[in-house]
């Protein structure tokens, strides 16, 4: 169940160090989509994005990585950018520390070896990330959260009501969270097309991170 569809603004206050949103003064927005790259999926937000001449940053798994080594070069060589989201999409409350750092290194190489670059750009699974965890991983990388969670992952969630509230909650320096995985490929599918036409129709320039 999505409980919430935008982040409070005093959260990224308390947590100020994550990257929550960029500067309100721009007319630009930021399309994040985590836990990819899926056949069937993440080749369907590229077509989508390529119609419109948007630009996107993808936070990968890197088990999926692995397995589609040629869809995570597609997403680069279409010059968008692309984030750690671990190798095994791990839960960082649930993981032992070292483990963890492991598993976040494994995704850059995987990253590494597929595109020819690494990133600078992570994003913890579920968005949940220990303290201790954050202060090793931040200085390699930024720690990028969101501000807009489109829900697409919520299958009691209609997609009229993911695109309403992704719409609603949309504004200057959005970082917008899409998924694309299979579990939630009919609901991207049905809600990405109408929200990039949104997002066109209002003037906004999408940027990668």
């Amino acid at each position: 169940m999505v409980w919430l569809h935008h982040i409070p603004s005093f959260v990224p206050r308390i947590f100020g160090q994550m990257l929550w949103h960029r500067t309100r003064e721009e007319r630009k927005l930021y399309l994040t989509f985590d836990d990819g790259p899926v056949p069937g999926v993440t080749d369907f937000v590229l077509d989508e994005l390529e119609k419109r001449n948007m630009l996107a940053t993808f936070f990968m798994v890197g088990d999926n990585i692995r397995k589609h080594p040629n869809l995570a070069k597609q997403v680069a060589q279409a010059g968008h950018g692309i984030g750690n989201h671990t190798f095994h999409h791990l839960d960082g409350y649930r993981q032992p520390l070292i483990a963890y750092l492991e598993d976040v290194q494994r995704c850059q190489e995987e990253i590494l070896r597929a595109t020819g670059k690494k990133t600078l750009f992570f994003r913890p699974p579920y968005g949940r990330i220990t303290r201790k965890q954050f202060q090793l991983i931040s200085p390699n990388y930024q720690v990028v959260m969101w501000d807009v969670i489109s829900g697409d992952y919520d299958p009691d969630q209609a997609p009229e009501r993911c695109l309403y509230k992704s719409k609603k909650h949309t504004r200057n320096g959005s970082i917008v969270l899409f998924h694309d995985q299979e579990k939630t490929a009919t609901t991207i599918k049905a809600v990405l097309p109408d929200y990039l036409d949104f997002v066109q129709l209002s003037g906004f320039e999408t940027c990668t991170l």
